[in-house]
């Protein structure tokens, strides 16, 4: 299978972002990893791509799917035939929100 290009708008330390990269490393996919905590810029970029402010966004074969968990990312793949069925597992939940600690984690990378 060709490998898919897939560029990923992702919070530094989220329990949905971290399902996401899980669903990436699963099927051992690359790819470009845009953290809107750390570089407001690429935030802007992702509101923009996607036309409103939730993360993750993922852009895949040029196609935006905005406020998206793992779940949903290895759905979308598998449903498209981009990835076949994997025996392997995530050690991550696939959807799961961010724990008060990454919040407050998020709040002091932005002081």
């Amino acid at each position: 299978m060709e490998k898919p290009e897939i560029t990923a708008y992702l919070k530094t330390h989220c329990g949905w972002s971290r399902g996401v990269r899980a669903v990436f490393e699963k099927y051992n996919l690359p790819f470009t990893e845009k953290d809107i905590i750390q570089n407001p810029e690429f935030r802007f970029e992702m509101e923009q791509l996607s036309g409103q402010p939730l993360s993750p966004c993922v852009i895949v074969n040029g196609r935006m799917l905005a406020d998206i968990s793992g779940e949903e990312v290895e759905a979308y793949m598998l449903e498209q035939g981009i990835v076949g069925q994997s025996d392997r597992s995530t050690t991550v939940p696939l959807n799961a929100p961010c724990s008060d600690a990454e919040h407050a984690a998020m709040v002091q990378v932005r002081q």
